[in-house]
């Protein structure tokens, strides 16, 4: 059930994230293409959320997304669920920390190494009680960029 929430969210997330300039990428962005106007960006939205492509497509490259736009979608996410995600990466293990790590597009053998890299450089990520997401969000994405491993998911 928890995967199930996660999993909305996520998708929810993803179509909100381009209801302002258009349906971004994905099967909606393709069959809308060239369209405009409320109507079109909202179908195209709702075809890429309930297909679920476009979350695939960002995570892998295709379907026309560009692999960059998962750490903004990351960074979405961490602006509302700041707190969740910092009581989380504090144990290494959580739902916020999972929804981050799915929302970034770690795979499933990499996400272990993820959470202990969190953990382990938690006071590198949040320096000090006023560190807003943003900022934590760079700091981590920098830790990322230091390992051989995970610094595919931080480009």
């Amino acid at each position: 059930m928890k995967k199930l929430i996660a999993s909305v969210a996520v998708l929810s997330l993803s179509s909100m994230a381009y209801a302002g300039s258009g349906p971004g990428c994905g099967l909606g962005a393709s069959l809308f293409k060239g369209k405009s106007g409320v109507g079109s960006h909202v179908s195209a939205a709702t075809t890429n959320g309930t297909s679920g492509n476009q979350t695939f497509g960002m995570t892998s490259g295709t379907s026309g997304c560009n692999t960059s736009q998962s750490i903004q979608f990351a960074s979405l996410y961490m602006e509302k669920n700041v707190d969740k995600v910092a009581v989380d990466m504090s144990k290494g293990e959580g739902e916020a920390l999972n929804a981050l790590a799915e929302l970034l597009g770690i795979s499933t053998e990499h996400k272990a190494e993820f959470n202990t890299l969190v953990k382990d450089n938690f006071n590198q990520i949040f320096t000090s009680e006023k560190t807003t997401s943003g900022q934590a969000m760079d700091n981590m994405v920098a830790l990322m960029k230091q390992s051989e491993t995970l610094k595919q998911y931080a480009s």
